[in-house]
């Protein structure tokens, strides 16, 4: 059976149907070959290979980050439950050999024998080239950098062939986290030039197509919305050559059937499955699941606050005491997530995520809206990114049943996985369920991406004010000084001021959740809750 064929066949699998058999790069014949070959079912893919890509999705960061290699990347230690997660304040050499930290700069040696999928060597031409690309590109890739302070061309100088500079604009914790980020990538800078246009000059419409990095894979064959297979770099040096020779990615829609793979030793690994089927899989053995709370991450309601009625302050608020939480955490995430909600009476910390002090309170919610002038309601869209419709879906389903009672009609819009960013991007849609996870886990991290007045991406409710700006940039300052007593102060400010305005409504701090083989190791958690294939190996 061929791929394509296999792939219609599942995705098309009515209730209860039989399986078919797996294709036969696969099969007992080729039992050498499929240890060697880790095979991936999920929900959704990649709508873009190029992390600096224009709307490039989450799926995309996990083709970018196995592909393509930075500088520096972080060390592992042991987390929740003895799983590998990342070290938050360790790093190590990736494509640098060595990293000297001065007062205003960072110095990197690169490891002399690294080369790019095509054999072309990595030099500090690449590395330059690749730092001012993501600075220049604008869009997402511009503000990741620009929260660790780097934002100009200027800033980044080749001293020899070898030797990389980064100058620093003020001192910033943040600085050198970021340069371990996905973002940062090293490009192959005279391939992706050579394909650029004066219109592209970036070579951002190569790059979506296919991969130019030095990572441990490279793509070889991408069907959008279908498969993506990559396959190892057997000259990479970014570290310890991966026992996964092959990856084979397969985007399988049905729930259901994605389940039936694994439990059937089809599929090696998934993710994305509803959290129902994780309960159970857990609790039958059968499978090894995996369940850790998303590193500085949150799922919200998000309100454009630029649009009526959530322009109003007492709707938004009524909107917060309107949430069925419970219900959500027990109906959509059987318990596989930590609520952010119905904190009462507890002290604001110098932490995030924490919880709000809203709870379900309709009588509250209505007396809100009557004082805001909707005491019969309105009516409005709730929007959600079909990429992960298992728990989008009933979790939207169940905000509307809500708000029904309210007289608030809301009609369900199913945005697909490809096309989300773009529509977060517009600032259009008035209501809204995302997931923002901050890669850096800071609380002015989080709060630059989500509810600075410089209006990112991930600031999705369009909210500025000069008071929480404030408090945020006073927080970065202070972090960078060593000030605690005022870092302190601003990180509970800026948490206050969100939950007094409300543009977003937390929900609960969401679970990775991966189910693999019993013979599959080497899973690690890393900030941005994709798998990395270079760690892992089959039995």
């Amino acid at each position: 059976m061929k791929r394509r064929d296999f792939l219609k066949s599942v995705s098309g699998l009515a209730a209860g149907a039989a399986l078919p058999a797996m294709p036969s790069v696969i099969s007992p014949a080729k039992a050498d070959a499929r240890s060697e070959t880790l095979l991936i079912v999920s929900e959704g893919g990649p709508n873009n290979l190029d992390i600096h890509g224009v709307g490039t999705n989450v799926p995309g960061y996990e083709v970018s980050w196995n592909c393509y290699d930075r500088l520096i990347s972080h060390e592992m230690k042991s987390g929740p439950g003895g799983v590998p997660y990342y070290d938050r304040d360790k790093f190590k050499g990736e494509l640098a050999d060595d990293m000297k930290i001065d007062d205003m700069s960072v110095t990197f040696k690169l490891k002399k024998n690294a080369k790019f999928h095509d054999g072309t060597p990595v030099t500090a031409k690449d590395v330059k080239w690749s730092l001012d690309r993501a600075v220049s590109v604008g869009g997402f890739p511009t503000f990741q950098m620009s929260a660790g302070s780097l934002t100009k061309a200027e800033q980044f100088v080749v001293l020899d062939d070898h030797t990389v500079r980064v100058d620093f604009l003020k001192k910033d914790r943040l600085t050198i986290p970021d340069l371990a980020v996905i973002v940062p990538c090293i490009v192959n800078s005279e391939l992706v030039k050579k394909n650029a246009s004066e219109k592209d000059p970036w070579g951002l419409e190569y790059t979506k197509q296919q991969t130019a990095g030095s990572g441990a894979y490279k793509v070889t064959k991408w069907t959008a919305g279908t498969e993506v297979i990559m396959e190892r770099n057997d000259d990479w040096v970014g570290g310890p050559l991966p026992k996964i020779k092959r990856v084979i990615w397969r985007m399988v829609p049905q729930a259901g059937n994605r389940r039936a793979l694994l439990e059937r030793g089809d599929a090696d690994i998934s993710y994305e499955l509803p959290f129902k089927d994780f309960q159970e899989m857990k609790a039958n053995g059968k499978l090894n699941v995996v369940s850790l709370p998303f590193s500085n991450g949150i799922q919200y309601i998000g309100m454009n606050v630029t649009k009526p009625p959530f322009d109003n302050v007492k709707v938004r608020q009524a909107m917060a005491y309107a949430m069925p939480y419970q219900k959500i955490m027990d109906a959509v995430l059987f318990g596989l997530g930590n609520p952010m909600f119905g904190a009462k009476d507890k002290a604001t910390e110098v932490a995030w995520p924490q919880p709000h002090k809203f709870n379900t309170d309709m009588e509250k919610a209505k007396a809100l809206l009557a004082e805001a002038g909707y005491a019969n309601g309105f009516e409005t869209t709730i929007s959600f990114d079909l990429n992960f419709a298992g728990v989008n879906e009933p979790l939207c389903v169940l905000v509307q049943e809500s708000l029904a009672q309210l007289g608030i009609k809301t009609t369900i819009n199913k945005v697909p996985g490809a096309n989300w960013r773009t529509e977060l991007n517009k600032k259009e849609m008035p209501l809204f369920t995302n997931v923002f996870s901050g890669w850096l886990d800071y609380p002015e991290y989080f709060f630059y991406w989500c509810y600075h007045g410089n209006n990112s991406v991930f600031n999705t409710m369009s909210y500025k004010s000069a008071a929480m700006d404030k408090f945020i940039d006073g927080a970065r300052t202070a972090a960078a000084t060593g000030d605690k007593a005022a870092y302190d102060a601003d990180v509970k400010g800026f948490v206050d001021l969100a939950f007094a305005d409300i543009p977003r409504i937390p929900l609960y701090q969401p679970f990775v959740n991966v189910a693999m083989q019993k013979n599959v190791t080497g899973y690690q958690y890393w900030f941005h809750r994709r798998l990395d294939y270079r760690a892992m190996a089959k039995g």
